[in-house]
């Protein structure tokens, strides 16, 4: 397990890695933020790229990735319409996929990432 120094070759290697055996391979994100050190990882069981920072510029970069392989993922291509038909279509399903969060009563204070409070314990 060696770190790799360069962002490129890391992007690479880690989304050609996927692509080889996207049913094992595992993808682990690390982030020490007492330390402002962000890792990545990811592993196939046979191969182990890391990559490690502390610099804030590359959260962009990291994001960027973070798509990328969630689409691969999902078996999902960015859409990139070439007509104004196809614009207005693509914007159609975008607004048809995204729907707003269903609340159930009682618990949007868990779910939402709230902390449930303690009853009181009853004296005798």
């Amino acid at each position: 397990m060696v770190y790799i120094s360069s962002w490129q070759e890391y992007q690479e290697a880690a989304e050609a890695l996927y692509e080889k055996s996207p049913n094992t391979t595992r993808y682990c994100v690390k982030w020490r933020a007492n330390k402002g050190k962000l890792v990545l990882k990811i592993t196939d069981n046979t191969t182990c790229l890391k990559f490690k920072t502390y610099s804030s510029m590359f959260l962009n970069r990291f994001e960027a990735l973070n798509l990328s392989l969630m689409q691969k993922m999902q078996n999902r291509r960015p859409a990139q319409p070439s007509t104004e038909a196809s614009q207005a279509d693509a914007s159609d399903a975008v607004t048809k996929e995204v729907t707003s969060p269903t609340i159930v009563p009682g618990t949007a204070g868990v779910a939402g990432g709230g902390v449930k409070k303690k009853k009181p314990k009853k004296k005798k």
